[in-house]
């Protein structure tokens, strides 16, 4: 895994918040390799530590929900600083 030298780091940056931005990336690239899926193509969604078919439509809703959540995670964050 890749670290982070603390020179390149912001001084008010927290691991909580790296974890955030992570995560937003994460749940953005999802979106992104959705879009790019034919509609009619199944997809398998990770929930605990199994799998679970389910349709594209539905993954991208879910994983547009999580985006969301975590946006406002992050704003909720950066206005208490």
């Amino acid at each position: 895994m890749a670290s982070i030298s603390p020179s390149s780091s912001n001084s008010t940056s927290t691991p909580y918040v790296t974890d955030l931005t992570k995560e937003l990336r994460l749940h953005e690239v999802a979106l992104a390799e959705l879009n790019n899926h034919p509609s009619s193509r199944a997809v398998y969604r990770k929930n605990g530590n199994l799998f679970f078919r389910t349709t594209i439509q539905t993954a991208t809703a879910m994983e547009q929900k999580e985006l969301e959540s975590a946006k406002s995670k992050l704003k909720g964050l950066n206005s208490s600083s």
